[in-house]
């Protein structure tokens, strides 16, 4: 069993950023990074599957604002190597949250300087900037909204309000440090700012493509491609009915509910596979052990 449990890991981990290595999550001893394993942003981002669906769901959300399309469109190679993608951004969370501070704020200065090479002109013949305090702030809330989204469907739907409150609060350091202003810290901001944005969104070719590229992205490995096409549809699920609709990828009934099942079966197979991810190590760092900690995890060691 445990042969079979390291093959799922690493099948598993290969999705992630963590396959991407340069970050080494247990080192320095006692660091507790950005936040601490006291955090809420811990605990929500400590959930590989939810976090994996929950990712996918801001990834297509994201791309219905056309400035924010037209960067990545123009600047990056996504549609030839989707996964890439997948694993660059997950390393980006993965770090800011779990990573020691050096490390933390090394992503942090690295994607700032990114940031100041990708501007452009959209279709629309408006000008774009990936530094842009506005744009920051959308991709920001639409990603960090739909892991909560997901954390409350598929790990614990009974985080109270005011522990949601305190992750959208805490995260908006990560936002602030890239560059974004006026970023909402509570569920009402953040329900109200969507709402708010919802004119500026739009669904043309473009965006049509990048749904089908990401829901038809290939997996790292093919035991891999049942999961990967699972959480796919498990991400379109996630969105907000008027953005699901706006995609034209709105489900009936039947169709959540099975996609749901699916993943809440999954879940016990990904938590017991994964027990090295991010999430552990950073907290054998925080705890002064820097080598691998015997036996099964805690709850929240699964990333």
């Amino acid at each position: 069993m445990e042969i079979l449990r390291r093959r799922i890991e690493r099948q598993i981990m290969g999705v992630t950023g963590m396959a991407l290595g340069d970050i080494d999550y247990e080192h320095p001893s006692g660091d507790p990074g950005l936040f601490g394993p006291q955090s809420v942003c811990w605990r929500v981002h400590s959930d590989f599957t939810s976090m994996l669906c929950g990712g996918i769901s801001s990834l297509m959300l994201q791309m219905l604002h056309p400035l924010a399309l037209a960067g990545v469109w123009d600047h990056s190679n996504f549609r030839d190597d989707m996964l890439g993608r997948l694993r660059r951004t997950s390393q980006f969370i993965a770090a800011t949250t779990f990573a020691s501070t050096a490390d933390a704020e090394r992503l942090i200065d690295r994607v700032r300087r990114i940031h100041e090479e990708v501007v452009g002109t959209a279709p629309d013949g408006r000008p774009y900037a990936a530094n842009d305090p506005d744009l920051l702030t959308w991709v920001h809330v639409a990603e960090v909204s739909r892991f909560l989204a997901a954390h409350l469907r598929y790990r614990n739907p009974e985080l109270s309000g005011d522990d949601q409150d305190r992750y959208y609060a805490e995260v908006a350091r990560i936002a602030e440090a890239l560059g974004a202003r006026d970023v909402p810290r509570t569920r009402g901001e953040t329900d109200a700012y969507l709402e708010a944005m919802r004119p500026q969104l739009r669904f043309d070719a473009r965006t049509a493509e990048v749904f089908r590229l990401l829901i038809g992205a290939p997996a790292p490995h093919p035991l891999a491609r049942p999961l990967v096409a699972l959480t796919m549809r498990a991400g379109v699920d996630l969105l907000p009915i008027w953005a699901a609709e706006m995609a034209h990828r709105n489900m009936p009934r039947w169709q959540r509910h099975t996609v749901r099942t699916g993943v809440h079966r999954l879940v016990p197979i990904m938590r017991w596979s994964v027990r090295n991810g991010a999430s552990s190590r950073a907290r054998r760092r925080v705890a002064g052990a820097t080598t691998t900690a015997a036996g099964s995890p805690t709850e929240h060691d699964r990333t």
